[in-house]
């Protein structure tokens, strides 16, 4: 029984179920931060928008990376870190616009979209805790998680920052934050992806 290889099929369909949950979050997520990042004139939410797209992005190519070979693995970690940082770098010009031109968050949904953003990024979280250890993809999807909950908890800050000042340099500066951020994750996974194509080659 212990040839059968039924490990890694439970392994495989565990993984593929977090990762759907991952997915449906994340989707819903961006549309809702889009939307309000919007209509709230926040670089910070957009910024972060943006970002759950990416992670929704990556755990659609995590889905196709579950069962298949170490090299797909690798190649859909690789897609998806090259993708944090296209997105990551599109925000920061995105915020060098804003801060040219001008603009004047709504500092009480910032918060509140940051709040609710937050508590669906700590569901991750839990959702990935016991694959954190895991082959690549799954890393890479417990990278951007973290990222996303400090992201979240500037984005609540910020807010509260311009609602008590009216200091909205605060949001851009978050936002730029979070690009870093996410270009930051984006360069780490591409390491891990060299430093495991590495082992393998040895």
């Amino acid at each position: 029984m212990s040839d059968c290889g039924c490990e890694f099929e439970i392994k495989d369909k565990t993984q593929a179920r977090v990762l759907k949950q991952l997915l449906l979050i994340n989707a819903v997520m961006f549309l809702l931060e889009l939307g309000l990042g919007v209509m709230a004139e926040s670089t910070a939410l957009i910024a972060d928008s943006l970002d759950m797209l990416a992670d929704a992005s990556v755990y659609g190519i995590g889905l196709y990376a579950v069962g298949s070979t170490l090299a797909a693995k690798m190649k859909a970690a690789n897609i998806s870190g090259v993708l944090q940082i296209i997105l990551g770098l599109l925000v920061v010009v995105d915020v060098l616009r804003r801060f040219l031109s001008g603009s004047e968050p709504d500092s009480i949904l910032m918060m509140t979209v940051g709040v609710v953003a937050l508590c669906a990024n700590l569901l991750c979280l839990k959702l990935l805790s016991r694959h954190r250890d895991g082959e690549v993809h799954m890393r890479a999807s417990w990278i951007f998680s973290k990222n996303d909950v400090i992201a979240n908890i500037g984005i609540v800050v910020s807010g509260w920052i311009v609602y008590l000042t009216g200091y909205s340099v605060a949001d851009l500066i978050i936002g730029l934050i979070i690009a870093l951020l996410v270009v930051r994750g984006g360069l780490r996974i591409l390491s891990e992806v060299r430093s495991e194509r590495s082992g393998v080659e040895l």
